[in-house]
């Protein structure tokens, strides 16, 4: 799919990233062409399922969630039926900004961002009574040093 998006896509994106809520007439300045074929070429990577939703960044300090945790989780359980209950559990709770299942000793990752420590044991405690998990360790980020969802184009 990558050969089906040229440069002009690529700046367009780049733009978007940078800040979806430009208007139309200022990508097209930034990216050199005009208003319509930007328009063209969005809706096209819209369908083309490149863009996938159009959100805002919110700063999670401001809005009271200050405590970024890291969850290293390995359990013991690999079946099918376990798996499913797990990955609702994930589903189910807002402070789970990501997961990703991974290669080699820890089977998942988290990303969790929630008030304060207290606020993770509530967390923790919720998630341990959904699903039967062998070994949790959680880690503090004492400092978000890059956070971006812009991609390398």
């Amino acid at each position: 799919m990558s050969d089906q998006i040229d440069a002009t896509d690529r700046k367009i994106l780049a733009e978007l990233q940078r800040d979806a809520g430009q208007s139309l007439d200022e990508i097209a300045a930034r990216v050199g062409t005009s208003k319509t074929p930007v328009w063209n070429r969005i809706r096209k990577l819209r369908e083309m399922g490149v863009i996938r939703a159009q959100t805002v960044v919110l700063d999670p300090e401001k809005l009271g969630l200050e405590a970024c945790f890291f969850v290293l989780i390995r359990t013991s359980e690999h079946e099918a039926g376990w798996q499913r209950k797990f990955l609702a559990a994930l589903r189910a709770r807002p402070e789970v900004l990501e997961a990703h299942r991974l290669a080699g000793e820890i089977d998942y990752i988290l990303k969790v961002r929630v008030a304060n420590a207290r606020a993770y044991d509530a967390f923790y405690q919720a998630l341990i009574s959904d699903v039967r998990i062998f070994n949790v360790t959680a880690l503090l980020s004492m400092e978000e040093i890059k956070n971006t969802h812009a991609l390398p184009l």
